[in-house]
């Protein structure tokens, strides 16, 4: 059994014991977050409009982090115009515990 997730606004392909990394969630480690479920799939699927009803998927955090630098580089020919910054990305790692459906 699978299930089609939605976190910070991406959607994920998720089955029991999967772990991810999403958008940044406000818990703390060892906490348990539950995921709007889509779509489940499996022997039957079940689409939602926009969720489905009575579904859920649970899922324990791991851990926070930061992923890997994004370099932003302008610049503008003959005008002596150079800029450089960057970026780190903060995600949660979650491993999918349960799909109930």
């Amino acid at each position: 059994m699978f299930a089609i997730v939605e976190a910070g606004g991406k959607q994920y392909r998720v089955a029991e014991g999967d772990v991810l990394k999403v958008e940044k969630i406000a818990a703390e480690p060892g906490a348990t977050v539950e995921l709007p479920v889509l779509l489940i799939g499996g022997e039957t699927v079940k689409v939602g409009a926009p969720h489905v009803a009575g579904a859920s998927v649970t899922a324990e955090v791991v851990g926070h982090g930061r992923g890997e630098k994004i370099h932003i580089y302008k610049f503008k020919a003959k005008a002596n115009y150079r800029r450089h910054t960057g970026h780190r990305q903060e995600f949660t790692s979650v491993r999918i515990t349960g799909i109930r459906g």
